[in-house]
């Protein structure tokens, strides 16, 4: 992209190509990836759609054609980090045993977490701290969404104890609610500003006091 022919323009904002007559469509995943990390570093209110575009590349009209409204895209950008940064619940999700499983989603939350090439704190958590009344429908879909991380891990304990890996007096409710705490903690500690190493030290402990 860096390299130019003779008779290649100069790009717009909306273009990812020289312009050959008509322009080409920019690249949704990329102007998703932005958006994602404006939402995640200043929440759903406080992104604007002038730090949205500006972020994305585009223009109002484009992000509306590819995206809808702020809140659609902010749904969108949600699911764009359950299926990236946080993508690693449902590799977690996969490991052999219950304490695999576990020490998999927080390890992965405090990487997440403690990458420095993303904003602080969880995007779940973060995006709808301070969301007013007439966004009532973004704090829902963040709440669904935690809900439902919350009843994958439930389901994938309720398994461990029909494969005999999970004791009979550890609820698996009652863990996965846990492991939730403890991830969203993590999350609230990043965005307050907790190092690495003292998140690390809260793994660790959590880990050491489970039932499993």
């Amino acid at each position: 992209m860096g390299t130019h022919t003779a008779n290649s323009e100069k790009l717009g904002p909306d273009d990812t190509c020289p312009k050959m007559g008509r322009p080409r469509a920019f690249c949704e995943d990329k102007a998703l990836e932005a958006a994602m990390r404006v939402f995640w570093e200043k929440g759903y209110e406080g992104a604007s759609l002038d730090d949205l575009t500006a972020a994305m590349g585009i223009n109002r009209s484009s992000l509306y054609s590819s995206f809808g409204d702020k809140e659609q895209l902010f749904k969108r950008a949600i699911t764009h980090y359950a299926d990236g940064p946080a993508s690693y619940v449902g590799e977690s999700l996969r490991r052999p045993t219950a304490r695999a499983v576990v020490e998999a989603l927080l390890k992965g939350t405090l990487a997440l977490l403690t990458d420095s090439t993303h904003p602080p704190g969880c995007l779940f958590i973060q995006g709808g701290l301070a969301c007013g009344t007439g966004a009532e429908s973004v704090k829902q879909a963040l709440v669904d969404w935690r809900r439902t991380g919350e009843a994958a891990i439930e389901k994938r304990m309720k398994q461990a104890r029909k494969d005999g890996d999970l004791p009979h007096d550890v609820d698996p409710r009652d863990l996965a609610r846990y492991v939730c705490i403890v991830m969203t903690g993590l999350g609230v500690q990043a965005a307050n500003g907790a190092t690495k190493s003292e998140m690390t030290r809260a793994v660790e402990l959590a880990l050491r006091s489970l039932p499993i």
